[in-house]
């Protein structure tokens, strides 16, 4: 049968047109700014985490916490795979693109995972929610530990303490009792039948906050000079790198999904999560482990672009794999083999 041409989706066209915005007017979205992204950003990650809980069953989430094999996946890749090549990477080029720029790419290589754009965009994706918001919380928490530790052994910036208490009531706040709430919400009569009928709709508003992070992000990194200062070499190198470890990220973790019979929601949850770093994590633990560093901005680049790539980049693959499962749900779609 003849099928209809697809429409252009409006998150991709908004995807092109934040990056665009954010050149042309970086100080609406940067810190400080009319929008102050510090708190709009978090308020928007509750809501997130709010309409999860609304939309999720407590066994889907007691599900999602039972996936063992999915959790090793993504904290080994996150915590072992990434550091491992990050160490490959500053010990070849440290020569060539010099000793602060790959210092600041092994950092990012032994960042946690995002925690509100790894769940956002896996829910864009139609992906296990629940697993990538117990991986991603639970990343956020073993960075504490382990990133430090990475950068004290290869780095040698030890000696810092990190603010545990801080991280840990920022996920409070922000996530768990946003999630909390939702779930009691579900407890409202008619509540719970509402979300599930209005799901479409609540999906929006995930989309729509990781709109404003990309714009965000990129604000930041331009008004603050990263493009212009850094210089073009500089800025072109770190952005191949980053290609590259995103590469290497939703590569690793899809092989690795496949060889493990994953279904395609908990392979698109593995992948999203595994392959992000944090720049929300990153940039106040290099204040306080690089706090002396006379060359800061260079080892904070390669987080800043990536994590704008990575939004970018995972943005593009969950509008894909949403239509994909749009398009096999289609009355009159042809069946997959093996379907």
């Amino acid at each position: 049968m003849v099928q209809a041409p697809r429409r252009i989706d409006w998150f991709l066209i908004g995807m092109f047109a934040a990056v665009a915005l954010a050149w042309l007017a970086p100080e609406l979205g940067a810190r400080g700014g009319p929008l102050h992204p510090e708190l709009t950003s978090k308020l928007g990650v509750a809501v997130i985490f709010l309409l999860h809980g609304l939309t999720l069953s407590l066994a889907s989430l007691r599900d999602g916490m039972l996936l063992v094999r999915l959790h090793l996946v993504v904290q080994l890749t996150t915590f072992l795979a990434f550091p491992l090549l990050g160490l490959l990477l500053h010990a070849t080029l440290e020569s060539s693109i010099g000793e602060h720029l790959a210092a600041g790419v092994f950092y990012l290589c032994a960042l946690p995972s995002t925690v509100s754009s790894s769940v956002a965009l896996t829910a864009a994706a139609r992906g296990n929610v629940a697993a990538a918001l117990f991986n991603a919380t639970l990343s956020s928490l073993l960075g504490v530990v382990l990133t430090p530790l990475w950068v004290g052994w290869v780095l040698g910036s030890s000696g810092h303490t990190l603010p545990l208490a801080g991280v840990v009531l920022d996920l409070l706040y922000w996530l768990i009792l946003p999630l909390c709430l939702g779930q009691l919400l579900r407890l409202v009569a008619g509540a719970s039948a509402s979300a599930t009928r209005h799901k479409g709709q609540l999906r929006h508003v995930d989309r729509v906050v990781i709109l404003l992070l990309v714009y965000t992000t990129f604000c930041e990194s331009v008004k603050s000079g990263v493009w212009r200062e850094s210089g073009a070499w500089v800025v072109v190198v770190t952005l191949g790198l980053s290609a590259l470890l995103l590469s290497f990220g939703l590569a690793l973790t899809t092989a690795a999904c496949r060889w493990l019979g994953f279904s395609l929601s908990d392979r698109i949850a593995a992948s999203f999560c595994g392959s992000k770093k944090s720049l929300a994590s990153g940039v106040p633990m290099a204040g306080l482990l690089f706090s002396h560093h006379p060359a800061l901005s260079m080892l904070l680049l390669p987080i800043l672009v990536y994590h704008s790539l990575q939004l970018f980049v995972v943005g593009l693959l969950a509008t894909r794999l949403r239509q994909a499962g749009e398009h096999a749900q289609a009355p009159g779609a042809a069946q997959a083999p093996g379907g």
